[in-house]
């Protein structure tokens, strides 16, 4: 599994928004279907609340667990 730090650095600077007033004081959904080290959802979300969204919420439809357990 990839470490934290690297999923970081992988995502960083990947993404954009090229209509900033398309969002500003919006509530944004983001929709992730399998979250493993939360990376990609925390970089759409810290470039969407820096071109001005009011507000992030992330779903996501599963979520890998570190030690290979299932999550109950």
């Amino acid at each position: 599994m990839v470490s934290v730090a690297a999923r970081r650095r992988n995502v960083a600077g990947a993404f954009g928004v090229r209509n900033p007033e398309a969002i500003r004081g919006k509530t944004i959904l983001l929709i992730d279907d399998v979250m493993t080290t939360g990376a990609t959802v925390s970089a759409c979300a810290r470039t969407l609340l820096r071109a001005g969204a009011k507000e992030i919420r992330a779903l996501c439809l599963a979520r890998v667990s570190r030690d290979g357990s299932l999550p109950l």
